[in-house]
């Protein structure tokens, strides 16, 4: 049976993802708990670790080692964390609400132990795109298709157009400095550029942001 390690910030959080677990599944095993990732736990013995703050995906990275089979459920309400669930080496994921019921949290546990990525459709809807929309594409536009940044690293550019340095767009978004930094790696790979300056002047000129 699959041993679920769960990560949230307060006991009471905690307290209640042990009691979803166990009315979603009862033959599941929690092997432990704790209020954020930490790199040391590289031997914790779990299939699934479920989640309820996105930034620790970051840190999650320095657990998954060992060549063992993981994956990860987060509970958010939008979906900023998939260019990060992408990046990291599982063998599948899930985004659930942060409100999930019982069985929607047993759904996206089963999909991500299962080596799927599932998303509810509502966040889903927003990787798609209607017919009407498609035909307004030029070919152009084709030709070089317009990165997507998520919401987060919008805010950490549109911080980053202001000037100012890690630790205090961290301070303004009430992240850790190393999930600023994290979320600038992700926005130079998508916009193909090597420094603030080149991000905050593509991403103005593909209209992005607004400087």
């Amino acid at each position: 049976m699959p041993r679920v390690f769960i990560v949230a910030p307060t006991p009471t959080l905690r307290a209640g993802l042990r009691a979803l677990l166990a009315q979603a599944e009862p033959a599941w095993e929690v092997a432990g708990e704790a209020p954020a990732i930490g790199h040391e736990w590289t031997s914790v013995d779990a299939d699934l670790f479920l989640l309820t703050d996105p930034d620790q995906l970051l840190p999650l990275a320095g657990v998954l080692s060992g060549g063992r089979e993981r994956s990860v459920v987060v509970l958010a309400n939008d979906v900023a964390a998939v260019d990060a669930l992408r990046a990291l080496p599982l063998h599948g994921w899930s985004i659930a609400p942060a409100d999930a019921s019982a069985e929607e949290l047993r759904a996206a546990a089963m999909a991500a132990l299962q080596g799927m990525a599932a998303l509810p459709t509502y966040m889903a809807d927003q990787f798609t795109m209607t017919p009407t929309a498609a035909r307004r594409i030029s070919p152009s536009e084709e030709a070089e298709p317009k990165p997507t940044l998520t919401p987060r690293e919008i805010e950490v550019l549109e911080q980053v157009s202001r000037g100012l340095p890690s630790k205090l767009i961290a301070h303004e978004l009430g992240v850790s400095e190393s999930t600023v930094k994290f979320h600038l790696s992700s926005i130079y790979a998508k916009l193909g550029v090597a420094s603030r300056t080149e991000a905050v002047s593509r991403a103005a000129k593909l209209g992005l942001i607004t400087l």
